[in-house]
């Protein structure tokens, strides 16, 4: 009996926690960045060629948006030490002023706020820049189920 109601218990704490593991599953953005879900609207985390960080914002609808009052800090945390990625705005975007550490396999912890005295939102984001073959993004945005 003891073992059935064990049984039974663990089932319902996997049922509970079921819905919040299926929104941990990443989304791309139209520039196929990771999405980074904040409260009233979206950003989009994109690696350009030259290893700069560009982050696009858009609203519910992922219809894109000049960036106002959100401030933006990322921290690469590479093999060979820590960076601070700090960003600037250009046309609708916000673009670090640095590129990214060589190499890769590293995470990238990113820290969005609606406005300067805002409470900020983090994001891990584990830097892979190989192109998925399933989905076609960088493996960072990667949408598929494996």
């Amino acid at each position: 009996m003891k073992i059935l109601l064990n049984i039974l218990f663990v089932l319902a704490i996997a049922i509970a926690v079921a819905p919040a593991l299926a929104d941990a599953q990443v989304k791309a953005g139209p520039r196929k960045g990771r999405v980074l879900e904040l409260e009233a609207k979206n950003a989009e985390f994109f690696v350009e060629k030259d290893r700069t960080v560009s982050i696009a914002f858009y609203d519910a609808a992922m219809k894109e948006q000049t960036p106002t009052s959100e401030v933006v800090v990322a921290t690469a945390e590479a093999p060979s030490g820590k960076s601070k990625l700090e960003f600037e705005k250009k046309g609708n975007l916000l673009v670090s002023k640095t590129p990214l550490p060589a190499g890769e396999h590293y995470t990238v912890v990113v820290q969005v706020k609606a406005s300067a005295d805002a409470k900020s939102k983090n994001f891990r984001i584990p830097l892979d820049l190989s192109v998925c073959k399933g989905c076609g993004n960088a493996e960072y945005a990667c949408t598929c189920d494996e």
